[in-house]
């Protein structure tokens, strides 16, 4: 089908439609205009198409500028009526598709104009109309009347279109607005998230530091006195930068609790997590390949909290379906690939919530990468690959040697 459509009409916009149909319309009013102004008016043959063209030409500027439309056609008018005599048979001052271009123009004036300009243009066509279309002397009095009556009525209808599209656009925008918030503080919660399990990690690897440093003189033998002072700096100086984490970070928590009495998952926890979603009634399966216990602290609890939200959505959005878990632990990432088929009530996860962005957020912070979608099911995956980095042989060998040692 869209074959059939010329090019240009498919890079027209809605505007664009608006304007080639007002073109449309003025040269129908024009060729209607034209070939009987002679019926209705005593002008001479080589001022007719100029005189037509100020009757049907000024609502071109319907969209761009209505206010000058108006003023154009109302001055027009208004010299027409005065100064050009009509035939014995025809009572209108100008001729009808003139008094069409007015209404369309006034109408679009009480959609867009300022209130000043909308009240001017109200009084003047309605003084015009009154004033100029008198009709038969004995209906006078009510044409004079009911010419302005029937402009209010116009423009209070246009004000009131006007009226209700502001309060659409307004409800719109203040829903963007709102819908932005609300992802924006869902990001900012995951990243403080995010910030107190770093937190936690980092204080037990700097706690770590320090207890090793200050025993090591004890279970070392045979430490000189510079390697002793050493160590002392060692402990001192972790002490002092788990200090100054405690005081940036240690805000971030919401809990109440202490930063060092509250320890984080690690990566061979989401077993526990799985078989807590199974007595809760999830019908879940999961695989493990390799061991979960080589995976370091900040890439298992990132591991941890995207399985955590992939159940957490999947019993929310997709209630009564099945869940498969695979874990892939490879030398250098894992691969964490969490599916549901389509439930009694399922529905996008990415509608109304913010869990897969907070999940993206997660993968980012190891440097690693989340995909998330449906599936040709009917169900829904979320595939993370978060990487790690795995000591060399050196670093192993040495570790061995110095635990041989103690």
């Amino acid at each position: 089908m869209d074959r059939y459509i010329p090019p240009l009409a498919r890079r027209l916009t809605g505007r664009g439609w608006f304007d080639l149909g007002t073109v449309l319309v003025a040269l129908i009013w024009y060729a209607v205009a034209w070939p009987t102004l002679h019926l209705t008016h005593v002008v001479p043959v080589a001022a007719q198409p100029l005189i037509a063209a100020s009757a049907a030409f000024p609502v071109l500027l319907v969209r761009i500028n209505p206010a000058l439309g108006w003023a154009i056609s109302a001055g027009s008018a208004l010299v027409i009526a005065l100064a050009i005599p009509h035939q014995p048979n025809n009572e209108l001052p100008f001729q009808v598709v003139h008094v069409l271009c007015l209404l369309v123009l006034l109408f679009a004036v009480a959609l867009r104009a300022p209130g000043a300009i909308v009240a001017i243009a109200l009084t003047t066509t309605a003084l015009l109309f009154g004033t100029t279309m008198q009709g038969e002397q004995e209906a006078g009095a009510d044409t004079a009347l009911g010419w302005p009556v029937a402009l209010a009525v116009l423009v209070l209808f246009g004000l009131l279109i006007r009226k209700l599209a502001l309060s659409r656009r307004q409800l719109l925008r203040q829903e963007e607005e709102n819908e932005l918030e609300r992802a924006r503080r869902a990001v900012l919660e995951e990243k403080a998230r995010i910030a107190r399990d770093l937190h936690d990690v980092v204080a037990h690897h700097m706690s770590l530091v320090v207890v090793q440093a200050q025993t090591a003189p004890y279970r070392v033998e045979g430490i000189t006195p510079g390697a002793r002072a050493e160590f002392e700096s060692i402990g001192a100086t972790a002490r002092a930068a788990l200090n100054e984490i405690r005081g940036m970070l240690g805000v971030l928590r919401s809990d109440g609790r202490l930063p060092e009495h509250a320890p984080q998952p690690k990566a061979a926890d989401v077993i526990d997590l799985f078989e807590g979603a199974r007595r809760a009634g999830v019908h879940i399966e999961w695989t493990v390949e390799g061991s979960l216990d080589a995976i370091p602290a900040t890439t298992g609890l990132a591991l941890y909290r995207i399985a955590q939200e992939s159940l957490s959505n999947a019993s929310r959005h997709a209630s009564g379906a099945s869940v498969q878990v695979d874990i892939a632990v490879h030398s250098a990432d894992l691969l964490l690939i969490v599916g549901n088929g389509p439930g009694g009530s399922a529905r996008s996860i990415s509608n109304g919530g913010h869990g897969i962005e907070g999940m993206r957020t997660r993968a980012a912070a190891v440097d690693g990468d989340l995909m998330a979608g449906p599936r040709d099911d009917g169900g829904f995956e979320v595939r993370a690959r978060l990487p790690f980095a795995v000591p060399d042989t050196d670093t192993i060998a040495l570790r061995a040697h110095t635990d041989s040692e103690l």
